[in-house]
């Protein structure tokens, strides 16, 4: 049996698939639903998804009813999970550390983000911070 990676989605891969249907993060988006790995999703992720999203719109040419439904999308597929501890201060960025948090939470394989040099400490618990095209590269979605 195969083993299911275990994916946490940075906010800057989402805006930049939602911003483009060209390049590695819509792509991933495209493929965000498939059996080989699972999404996870916190609250605290899923409300800056949000406020990011909506304050973009106008670049995404995206309204609000639409974000919503893009954000319901990623939750029904998505494995939600509850922060039950904090290891911060990890991040560089402190605005960063919750998507540590959750990562170790879900026992992530992967961090998908193209903030790989603020997530770096993730490392160190075993958790690979990739972009968009290095991971599609890493499960054979890309050459």
């Amino acid at each position: 049996m195969t083993k299911t990676y275990q994916l946490v989605l940075d906010t800057n891969v989402l805006l930049a698939g939602l911003r483009s249907s060209r390049g590695a993060s819509y792509k991933l988006l495209t493929v965000l639903n498939d059996k080989r790995w699972q999404l996870n999703i916190s609250t605290p992720l899923i409300l800056e998804y949000e406020e990011i999203l909506k304050r973009e719109k106008y670049q995404l040419t995206l309204s609000n009813d639409e974000i919503d439904n893009v954000i319901d999308a990623i939750c029904a597929i998505a494995n939600q999970c509850n922060i039950f501890y904090l290891w911060r201060p990890v991040a560089k960025d402190p605005d960063d550390d919750f998507l540590i948090d959750l990562a170790l939470e879900c026992q992530a394989d992967f961090i998908i983000t193209y903030n790989q040099k603020d997530l770096q400490p993730a490392e160190k618990f075993g958790i690979k911070v990739v972009t968009p095209k290095e991971f599609l590269q890493q499960v054979g979605e890309i050459p």
